[in-house]
Formats: C-alpha cells, structure tokens, sequence
C-alpha cells in the first residue's frame, strides 16, 4: 500500500484525509518545516502533502524517486522549487480558489478596520481613555480610491467587495489586460509606482515569486499619499519590512494591516508593537467551508495520482502571476 504524507498542521483535516484515503494509502503526518524532514518523507512517500511552510527545494528533490505528487494545501507555491519538480517529473498541484471569499473578506475588515481605527480606538478605551478624537485624522472612506496589486481571484473579489462601499479601483498586474480589469470594477495601471501615487489604500493580492519578493519597498512607500494604508493578506516577503517600519515612523504611511510578515511566527519584531499597525496570524483563508473546501480538493488530487490520473489544479512551472 503506498504511503501518503502530510505535515502535521491542523490547516490539514488528517480525519477527512483518513476517510477519503484511508483505503487506498496508509496516511502519517510528520514534522516537514525542514528540508531534512521534506527529504526524509520524500523517501517514504508516494505523496507529499505539504503546507506553506515545508521546504520543497532542489536539494530535497534531487534523490527523489517514485513520488506521484506533491500537493500544496493552500494556493501559493513558493516554497516548491517547481522546475526541479518538472525535471525529476513530479507534479505539483496547488488549490487556487478554496480562499477566495475568505481573503477577500479578511481584506475588507482589515481595511476598515485600521482605516477607522478601530483597534486603536478599542485599545485606548480598553486603556480608560474614552476619546473620540483617537486616531484621528479619520478621512472618508468611500471617498477613497483602492489600488489592488495582483488582480487575480483574490484581487477581483476583493475589488467587488470595495465597490460596494463605494470606493474607485485601480489595479497594478502586468499580466491581466484592461479589459479584465474593467469588467471587473476596476481601472488598470500599468506602472507600481503611478499606482501607489493615487492608491489610499494599497491592497495586496500577488503571489511571492523572485519578481514580486521586496517589490513594496521604500520607493513605494514615498510615492504613497501620507493618509494611505497598506493592506496585505497575500505574503510577508512581498513588502519590505524594514522600510515599511521607516515609512510608518517618517509619516509616509498612516497605518498598516497585515496578516502575514516575513517571519511567522515572528520573532522580536517592533511593528507588532506599535499603534498604528494591526495584524492577524496568517489567518485570512480561513472559515470553516474554506478549510473544508481545501481538504477535499487536496483528497481527490490524491486519489487521482494513485490513479495514475492527471489531478485537478496542476501547476504550470512556467505560470507568471497564480
């Protein structure tokens, strides 16, 4: 019986895998945050079943033999070398849309949340100051233009969920053309940096990839009008933490919101204490139909590679922008 592998998250339903799987493959969850343990469940296993944390490298791949699949449980692929896994002949299949309500979603409330501060106004009555005029200056939020970075499933939800409060969209991806963008809301601008310039809030929705990792960095951050925001629910290494902390400190930025950071955990990093910065633990895919929805799309990739079948959601190692 072949064996199946999945790190040891609760992000993964091991009884859902055990039901759908069970009968087929002897499913174990082990520790795979290092490419030693990626390497040794390679060894073991007909399928990796992998979180965004497990390290899937050139090195790892290079004695692999016999591996049907690798499935990323989640959308992003970053930690998956995928041309090594195309050389060796291992598919690699991500979920793209499992998330796509939930960030979109989780987006909005961070949005609204640090644009009205509202947890440093809940922080400072929490604090027995009951003031109105905390946080202020408070600008009109349906007066506000949202410039979206990565228009994607993601993006576009995103952009329809902020129509409906009445703010104007443009959206920055080189790989979507204008008429996409507008039939979904929004304007298209083909420049980051005329984006940001008119952007009160800047939302991300790209994926980390070599073209992408650090691209919100300084320069962005001075082109930002000095009221705007900065949201970011797609990856931590997109933005450049140490100039987001400058741009916060120098007044170039109002406040930021963010549900992922370069290190996660984090270890000591100043933007968790500060006021004006609101953040949440990787946390916007989640619902309980998303998780639900994930787990069961990650199941029938499985079951067709035992099949010898092509799963759903193969990843194009030569895609752009998921």
């Amino acid at each position: 019986m072949p064996t199946v592998v999945h790190s040891d998250t609760e992000i993964i339903d091991a009884e859902l895998l055990e039901r759908e799987l069970g009968d087929r493959a002897a499913i174990e969850a082990r520790h795979t945050r290092t490419e030693a343990a990626v390497a040794d469940a390679l060894a073991d296993a007909a399928v990796l079943v992998l979180d965004d944390k497990s390290p899937v490298t050139a090195d790892v791949l290079a004695d692999a033999e016999d591996v049907a699949l690798i499935a990323r449980a989640g959308t992003g692929v970053d930690t998956v070398d995928l041309e090594a896994a195309a050389e060796h002949g291992i598919p690699v299949t991500n979920v793209p849309a499992y998330g796509t309500e939930a960030v979109a979603t989780h987006a909005i409330g961070l949005l609204t949340s640090v644009w009205q501060a509202i947890p440093r106004r809940d922080r400072a009555i929490r604090d027995g100051d009951w003031d109105w005029e905390v946080g202020r200056p408070v600008p009109r939020l349906p007066e506000a233009t949202l410039g979206i970075v990565g228009f994607g499933r993601i993006g576009r939800r995103t952009a329809a969920y902020a129509s409906g409060l009445d703010l104007d969209v443009l959206a920055y991806d080189p790989y979507v053309d204008a008429d996409e963008i507008e039939s979904h809301g929004g304007e298209k601008v083909d420049d980051l940096h005329h984006l940001a310039a008119d952007a009160d809030v800047l939302s991300l929705h790209a994926p980390l990839t070599a073209e992408t990792e650090g691209m919100i960095d300084a320069d962005v951050f001075a082109t930002l009008p000095e009221h705007a925001v900065l949201v970011n629910t797609a990856r931590g290494d997109i933005v450049d933490q140490d100039a987001l902390r400058e741009a916060l400190d120098a007044g170039e930025l109002r406040a930021a919101a963010l549900d992922v950071l370069e290190e996660e955990p984090p270890g000591e990093e100043p933007l968790l204490d500060r006021d004006d910065v609101v953040t949440t633990a990787h946390a916007a895919w989640y619902s309980e139909a998303s998780r639900r929805d994930l787990n069961e799309t990650v199941a029938r990739q499985v079951l067709a590679a035992l099949d010898g079948e092509d799963p759903e959601h193969l990843v194009d190692p030569d895609a752009a922008w998921l």
